[in-house]
């Protein structure tokens, strides 16, 4: 296969923010009953008012989201599912593109990052839809898709790649992966028609099935002969240096904060409302 540069452009990364819920008690004081016992009711009520904001307080610090730290650390799959683009054809097992990408995530302090290499040489999209259910086993918050370009040098059919690679998206989607799309282009000797409807697939998938987008994966890379192998196909461990430093992270690491701040709103109302009316209860004072 043969891949060149079409397009560069830049999708910028993506703030969430994390909101902290905290669920306040509240105890109505007791009215006294009669001039006499006035003294013992009003003691009684400083000691729940006590109790309740001791309960408040613990309220605030279990319903407090997930700290940075414990996101960090938490464990996260990343599949990175393709062609011999993603398999790493021509390099050490240690410096194809999802190798150098776990070492980027664990020196950020993913420490419990985990990228799955499910790239195969040769692979077309119908092949890749064909082992879908294979690869669901890995279970990725996140896959990486990069497939098409055998496809393309082949002449195959535009519209097949398309639904094939729409099919890949919305399996993975419907078994909880979040998919970053990544972008292809290819020669010109192919006819300029075909070669523009083939990069037009990336960019219209993505906005259609609102998933994000590495424009152009090798860019920067492709057409380089001091980045690719003697084929000028493949990367080197430099070029993959260069994708997975300029093309992946920039896109990767704003899903990878909002994939964490989506885990840590489920965790904060994961408090049921019986749970905080237990706690809300206040513990009599005998005098």
């Amino acid at each position: 296969m043969k891949v060149f540069p079409h397009f560069s452009r830049r999708l910028p990364a993506m703030a969430v923010l994390t909101i902290a819920v905290a669920i306040s008690g509240c105890q109505k004081d007791a009215e006294p009953t009669d001039a006499t016992d006035s003294q013992n009711t009003s003691s009684q009520n400083t000691d729940v008012q006590a109790v309740n904001t001791q309960t408040d307080t613990s309220e605030v610090m279990t319903d407090a989201p997930v700290s940075t730290d414990q996101q960090i650390n938490s464990p996260l799959t990343i599949l990175a599912l393709g062609d011999s683009l993603t398999e790493g054809l021509g390099v050490d097992s240690n410096a194809n593109y999802p190798a150098q990408l776990e070492a980027s995530l664990k020196e950020l302090g993913y420490t419990n990052a985990k990228v799955i290499n499910s790239g195969l040489s040769g692979e077309t999209s119908t092949g890749l839809v064909n082992r879908l259910d294979w690869v669901a086993q890995t279970k990725p918050d996140i896959t990486i898709l990069t497939i098409g370009a055998n496809d393309a040098m082949r002449g195959l059919d535009v519209v097949t790649i398309e639904k094939n690679i729409r099919t890949a998206v919305k399996t993975l989607q419907d078994n909880g992966s979040e998919v970053i799309l990544g972008g292809m282009s290819i020669y010109d000797n192919l006819g300029n028609d075909y070669v523009s409807a083939f990069s037009d697939i990336y960019p219209r998938v993505a906005k259609d099935m609102n998933v994000p987008l590495i424009p152009f994966f090798l860019e920067g890379v492709g057409g380089d002969p001091e980045l690719n192998q003697a084929d000028a196909i493949h990367p080197t461990k430099e070029g993959y240096q260069i994708i997975v430093k300029d093309n992946i992270l920039p896109i990767l690491k704003p899903e990878i904060q909002k994939l964490k701040a989506s885990n840590s709103t489920n965790t904060t109302a994961s408090n049921t409302p019986n749970e905080l009316a237990s706690n809300n209860t206040p513990t009599e004072t005998t005098q």
